[in-house]
């Protein structure tokens, strides 16, 4: 795995290129005083028609059709590093370039060239798009995008020694690139046709964690921490061609499409780590595929108050599977015999099919001036087949050649009814009923088998399952008054599965464990804005959702059904915006949830506790106009979640416990017509208990940008 702090200490950080860049910032605003002072001091313009507050700020009534904008500025940080660029999703140094750029030019009355773009250093951001068009002819674009995607690269927290994983002090990253070539014809009164072709790529490391064995304690083999990198490069190129046309009252349109990619996945998992039986383990993830679809759709006015559409869609995918599970002092390397490691399998191939129709009918009909009706119905038919093989292995004992192949087909049939009424006077009413129904199949045969008699035989199972999954809402909008709007309502949803154990090879062993699951979910909301004053308004908002959860075991298990969960949540909100002059704005939001989930495993054991998911947020923004020429907004922003419950002793320790505070300000000035200087600042603090502290950090963020039209 790459040394993520050799390639960090590479290239100069923030704190060393600081100096410079705060002498940067502040030679940038000071150097503007003299432009700024001269547009003050401007001669007065011959009397013409007054501006708008809009024209004022924007320079005029010229329109700039061009523009590009320059950009600089990082953190100033202490703490996790990795934290901070995951929370912000930048890179924890200084940064600059072209954050935005437009440009278009006329080549005659109907042909327009556009070039748009953004290249960003140290965020590896960038854009480049060229595209020309013309009018009632037709258009071709390219285009090439890159972002990265930060994630925190630590291994993990034990509660219950301290111990504390840290895989990398600095985020890891995940590039995304895509390049795309798109045209089409747009002629007038013909069919339209386009075609893309798009190639995707995904390069780069994501942080994440596992559960599993290790011995933070001292020699427990029942809970501890693998820190874990999951390892990724992925490729996909697809072909796009769709057509559309209008024929009278219809519109038709019929699309291809063909996808074809490979994605080398894996996870670089650290097992005991820091421990003198430290293990490595490469979980190597690896897909080849072909995906083919085609889809028709149309939408015909049959009367004026009767519309009707449908689609119809086929998808077949290819898929071609390869991985290894191998144990070893590093990773990447081939499988060699130890007693120590654990189970795992190296050679595994295999290959699925699988075919999917879909087909949808909806009406839209109007059958009064205040009714409308809307049924809907969705038709989904899927079967696929797998098959794989592999060598499985255990400790030093003699590696075994395993098999698997599996079925699965259903039916899904979705109805839908929407209705909505109007005839009241200040009133809305609206009711949907959903309902979906699904029968389908499961046969599993194989798998993965016993090495000296160690492990789980080989399944087999052929379960039939049935689906069937409701949700009825009302609702309504009443307006008592101009300065009052009231929302009511609520939502009962059921799901239920059912399971037909025809053939099992294990009684009693999941899958085949259970034979039915029921849900049920309870909603109610209420919403209240007020505009007590001409420019006041305040939103209330309060929610509650009561769920249950029962399951039935196979009767061979010789168990009881069960409520197995109960789930109450209570979401509160208030939100108040306020304009007590033309010049300025306020707006603030507080939003509260209260959620728990409840098992009865929690009344037999302290290793299992109850989930909560509480937490609260608090915003604040303003914007103030300074002058016809500048805008100051400055905003707040307050995250609590206090659910950390350290259970380390007898279970798992889990649950949030965060906190977060974001003040940031921003300051845009017009230097002249064409002209536009922006300075940000940002202060962030950050803690988290439940990673004991290593993941705190704080950081000052400064920005400088300019914005040149032409």
């Amino acid at each position: 795995m790459t040394d993520l702090k050799t390639m960090k200490s590479s290239r100069p950080t923030w704190n060393e290129k600081a100096p410079r860049c705060w002498a940067s910032l502040l030679g940038l605003w000071m150097g503007t005083s003299a432009v700024l002072a001269a547009d003050t001091n401007a001669p007065a313009a011959s009397a013409e028609k007054p501006l708008t507050p809009q024209e004022i700020f924007e320079g005029g009534n010229v329109s700039y059709t061009n523009w590009i904008d320059l950009t600089t500025g990082g953190f100033i940080a202490s703490g996790h590093n990795g934290q901070l660029e995951q929370e912000q999703q930048k890179s924890g140094n200084a940064f600059g370039g072209i954050e935005d750029m437009h440009y278009e030019q006329s080549l005659s009355n109907s042909t327009t060239v556009t070039v748009d773009g953004r290249a960003l250093f140290n965020e590896g951001d960038y854009k480049l798009r060229l595209g020309i068009a013309k009018e009632k002819v037709g258009y071709l674009r390219l285009s090439y995008t890159q972002f990265r995607y930060w994630s925190d690269g630590d291994g993990g927290f034990y509660a219950g020694s301290g111990a504390y994983y840290p895989v990398s002090k600095d985020a890891v990253g995940l590039d995304n690139g895509e390049f795309s070539i798109e045209g089409g014809l747009t002629l007038e009164n013909k069919p339209q046709v386009t075609f893309k072709y798009t190639h995707r790529t995904r390069d780069g490391e994501e942080g994440s964690t596992e559960w599993g064995l290790t011995h933070p304690d001292g020699g427990s083999l029942v809970r501890g921490i693998s820190p874990t990198v999951d390892v990724i490069k992925e490729r996909s190129d697809s072909f796009e061609l769709n057509l559309t046309h209008h024929i009278k009252e219809t519109d038709l349109g019929a699309g291809f499409r063909y996808e074809t990619g490979r994605m080398d996945d894996g996870l670089n998992i650290t097992q005991f780590p820091g421990e003198p039986v430290q293990q490595n383990i490469t979980d190597r993830e690896g897909t080849s595929y072909d995906l083919l679809g085609f889809h028709t759709f149309s939408e015909t006015w049959i009367k004026t108050n009767l519309m009707m559409s449908s689609g119809f869609s086929y998808s077949d995918l290819d898929n071609n599977v390869f991985g290894s599970r191998i144990y070893g002092t590093d990773f990447g390397i081939g499988y060699t015999p130890n007693p120590l490691y654990g189970s795992g399998y190296y050679d595994l191939s295999g290959a699925t099919h699988m075919h999917d129709y879909v087909g949808d009918l909806n009406l839209f009909y109007k059958p009064a001036p205040h009714l409308t009706i809307v049924p809907s119905v969705r038709v989904e038919e899927e079967d696929w087949n797998a098959e794989s093989r592999g060598t499985e292995t255990l400790a030093n004992f003699a590696p075994t050649a395993f098999t698997q192949n599996s079925e699965r087909a259903y039916t899904d049939v979705r109805q839908r009814l929407d209705a909505t009424y109007n005839g009241f006077t200040n009133w809305v009413l609206y009711a949907r009923a959903d309902l979906t129904e699904e029968d389908g199949n499961l046969n599993q045969y194989g798998g993965l088998v016993p090495i000296a008699g160690i492990g789980l035989a080989a399944v087999t199972n052929v379960i039939d399952d049935r689906q069937f999954l409701q949700k009825y809402s009302v609702g309504a909008r009443w307006y008592p008054s101009r300065r009052v709007t009231v929302d009511v309502g609520g939502y009962y949803k059921s799901d239920d599965y059912h399971y037909d154990n025809v053939v099992n090879s294990a009684p009693g062993n999941y899958p085949a464990y259970l034979i039915m699951q029921d849900s049920e979910t309870y909603d109610g909301n209420f919403r209240l804005t007020l505009r007590p004053w001409q420019k006041v308004t305040m939103v209330s908002r309060y929610e509650f959702q009561w769920s249950t959860i029962g399951t039935t075991p196979d009767p061979i298990s010789g168990l009881p059904g069960v409520e197995s969960s109960k789930m109450a949540s209570h979401i509160i909100g208030q939100d108040a915006s306020w304009s007590p002059w033309s010049r300025l704005s306020l707006q603030a939001g507080l939003n509260y949830v209260l959620s728990e989930t409840k098992t009865p495993a929690s009344d037999a054991t302290q290793a299992i506790l109850n989930a909560q998911n509480n937490y609260w947020t608090l915003n604040f923004s303003s914007m103030l106009i300074v002058d016809n020429k500048t805008d100051l907004n400055l905003s707040y922003f307050y995250y609590l979640a206090d659910n950390y419950v350290n259970n380390s002793v007898a279970g798992l320790p889990l649950g949030v416990g965060e906190e977060e505070h974001s003040i940031t300000a921003a300051l845009t000035r017009r230097i002249s017509k064409n002209m536009r200087l922006s300075l940000r600042y940002g202060f962030f603090l950050y803690d988290e208990v439940s990673y004991g502290g290593n993941r705190n950090n704080s950081a000052q963020f400064v920005q400088a940008s300019m914005r040149y039209r032409f």
